[in-house]
């Protein structure tokens, strides 16, 4: 995700590549690979980074987050920005983490992202000023939607659109798999598939009128689309998904109180 942030921040121009430093854990192989695909600094030192950078985009692990903020801690002031994309970690975790009144604001996008198509979710931390805030709405309007939320709705925000896609693909795949089994090729299947979805999805963004609304237009009394809802609603599939965007909100909610335990 960090990459198809990086390819729509450069893109659009938000800030060009030689005004961008980056860095990971131990993979040199991968950032030698983004220093010469980008033309952008990849580095191991800290200090460099925070020297030549208001803007600190977090981009690892939930798990990591503690570690990096501790190596940072004593390198960042209140005039810096902390971008954080962790799943699960607060903007309150990481001002007490890091100890001074500094600017936080937390994002949730998705891997739409990879397309320029996420739907991203950002929630602003008491410090954030409104030009903390524009900033990273430029940066995360390069790669698709975003929404400002409060903090207490990120969690849910993770669980619809951030996890969303992968509850759509698995309805892509059924699909699929069903064609195929009533005598479709797998390439064909996939085709109309992939072409029902996105016209489903333009058609609610385009019309804006809701899907109940959208559903009664394709149904009628007696007929093949009435006959698949009805094997759909046997299933519990609203259920289903709705257990599944909430299955998602209490994990994201776990992981706040296991990974942001005070400093």
């Amino acid at each position: 995700m960090a990459e198809a942030i990086l390819e729509g921040i450069l893109a659009e121009k938000v800030v060009l590549p030689e005004n961008v430093y980056i860095t990971n854990r131990s993979n040199d192989e991968k950032l030698k690979f983004l220093k010469e695909k980008y033309g952008l600094n990849t580095t191991r030192d800290y200090m460099e980074i925070t020297s030549n950078c208001k803007y600190l985009l977090i981009s690892v692990k939930p798990k990591d987050v503690a570690e990096l903020l501790s190596a940072i801690k004593e390198l960042v002031t209140s005039e810096h920005v902390i971008l954080s994309v962790a799943a699960g970690i607060t903007t309150e975790f990481i001002e007490a983490s890091l100890g001074k009144e500094i600017p936080v604001i937390r994002i949730m996008p998705n891997t739409s992202c990879r397309v320029k198509e996420s739907a991203t979710g950002i929630a602003i931390g008491r410090y954030a000023d409104e030009q903390a805030v524009d900033f990273a709405k430029r940066i995360f309007a390069s790669i698709g939607k975003v929404v400002i939320v409060e903090e207490e709705m990120i969690d849910v925000v993770t669980g619809l659109s951030g996890s969303g896609p992968a509850y759509v693909y698995l309805m892509m795949e059924a699909m699929i798999s069903a064609g195929v089994k009533l005598g479709l090729s797998r390439s064909l299947a996939e085709e109309l598939t992939y072409q029902t979805v996105y016209g489903a999805a333009k058609m609610a963004l385009s019309t804006g009128e809701a899907p109940q609304q959208l559903i009664r237009q394709i149904t009628t009394p007696g007929g093949t689309t009435m006959a698949g809802l009805a094997a759909l609603e046997n299933a519990d599939i609203t259920g289903a998904f709705m257990n599944a965007v909430e299955s998602a909100t209490k994990r994201s909610r776990e992981m706040t109180d296991e990974y942001c335990k005070k400093p």
